[in-house]
């Protein structure tokens, strides 16, 4: 990638205050483009948030074709339950939370100090309260390693290989470690551990702990896991969560709580590097360049930021042709720096807030359909349009594909 400057961005992104900016750390981007951006500088930037400890990341299994069964607040509540499973037995173990949990999936951060067969006993532990108390079950990652811990979030090669891991080649009830944790654990340990059938990544082969001994004693801890919603939906969120056949209910915390959006998903490509502290300066740089495109157009096209993190811009819109305008304007723009992208666009109810430290996030069956569109069927360059989108938008020159993603079946149209 060839080196950026300063100059090829907005000079007020520099100045947007760190609560709008959200998780993206813009004041070490801009120290990284007014270095030489060299494997020196990259070093000398990130060596005070690098940290040593296990990583262990959850994704749930079977929800795209559960929120075509079930409504949103219910879908929310139902993976409330096992958010809260990983993070009070995870706590009590010393581990702390990453980031701010909106989606399905979560992050605990674990110091070396914690005992290996500690961790894996309570990740099996962990999964049973699952199985036994939830209706959504969830896979389980676990690596040993180095990462870099940056406005609030888990940064490098080693965390991003560990969240690939958990969330795209783990099954519901599964617990998978990685060859850097199986060699922690003691010799003549009593866990049962078969390979795992996954491509092959950076961290080496994982294998599935198929059995062992549990920590029959542990207790969750009290301390709230890092919820993105106000203390207001939250507390509506858990009242429905022990009445889910409260359809009334239900009904009203929808009417309350949500809005109708048209959703813009776009997935950049990543950028690769000499080394691996190059690469996630690299990648920074082009998130950094998403957040300043959609500040210089946004307004223009009646429409909103939600988040940019990694690779990843969602925003969303009121109407569909200003949402359409946007991706399209935002494709040409990334184009004429040779960067690609794909994205994904569709439109239903969703529930936005904001988020404790600053920032935005969303939840809803358009961000998955976009988010399905865009990253399991899309290809680099494209826009993907939903379904729900063919009636009101020209559709000559798209082309109309089906496939099925996650047990569930799509139709998008491919422009």
């Amino acid at each position: 990638m060839s080196r950026r400057t300063k100059g090829q961005y907005s000079p007020a992104l520099f100045d947007v205050a760190q609560d709008i900016i959200g998780g993206l750390p813009i004041k070490l981007i801009e120290q990284w483009l007014g270095s030489e951006q060299t494997h020196a500088d990259a070093l000398r930037l990130v060596q005070s948030f690098q940290v040593t400890g296990y990583n262990v990341v959850s994704d749930s299994v079977g929800l795209t074709r559960l929120s075509r069964q079930r409504g949103l607040i219910e879908i929310l509540a139902l993976i409330n339950q096992p958010k809260e499973i990983v993070h009070g037995l995870g706590a009590a173990l010393g581990g702390q939370g990453v980031g701010i949990w909106a989606a399905d999936n979560t992050q605990m951060f674990y110091p070396p100090s914690v005992r290996p067969e500690a961790l894996v006993s309570m990740l099996l532990t962990l999964q049973d309260e699952v199985q036994r108390s939830c209706q959504i079950r969830i896979g389980l990652g676990a690596h040993f390693g180095e990462f870099y811990g940056i406005s609030g979030g888990l940064y490098g090669a080693q965390s991003d290989a560990i969240e690939e891991l958990a969330e795209n080649h783990t099954e519901g009830g599964e617990v998978v470690i990685t060859q850097a944790l199986r060699e922690l654990l003691p010799r003549g340990h009593a866990f049962t551990l078969e390979p795992k059938d996954a491509p092959p990544s950076l961290l080496g082969p994982s294998w599935v702990v198929v059995e062992g001994p549990r920590l029959a004693d542990l207790r969750r801890s009290n301390e709230p896991y890092p919820i993105p919603y106000s203390q207001a939906f939250y507390a509506d969120l858990l009242a429905y969560q022990s009445r889910l056949e409260d359809a009334a209910f239900g009904k009203h915390l929808a009417d309350k709580y949500l809005q109708h959006k048209v959703v813009v998903l776009i997935e950049r490509e990543a950028q690769a590097g000499e080394t691996p502290e190059l690469a996630l300066f690299n990648n920074l740089s082009l998130s950094a360049k998403m957040k300043d495109t959609g500040l210089r157009h946004l307004a223009s096209h009646q429409g909103e930021e939600v988040k940019v993190v990694g690779p990843l811009g969602l925003y969303v819109f009121d109407a569909i042709p200003s949402a359409v305008g946007f991706a399209q304007l935002f494709r040409r723009e990334l184009a004429r720096e040779g960067i690609s992208c794909r994205m994904g666009i569709d439109v239903g109810p969703v529930l936005l807030f904001d988020l404790p430290s600053g920032g935005r996030d969303i939840s809803g069956m358009p961000v998955n359909i976009a988010s399905k569109m865009a990253q399991d069927m899309g290809r680099p360059g494209k826009l993907y349009l939903s379904e729900a989108l063919a009636a009101h938008v020209d559709l000559r020159g798209f082309t109309e594909l089906r496939d099925t993603v996650s047990g569930v079946e799509i139709t998008a149209y491919e422009g």
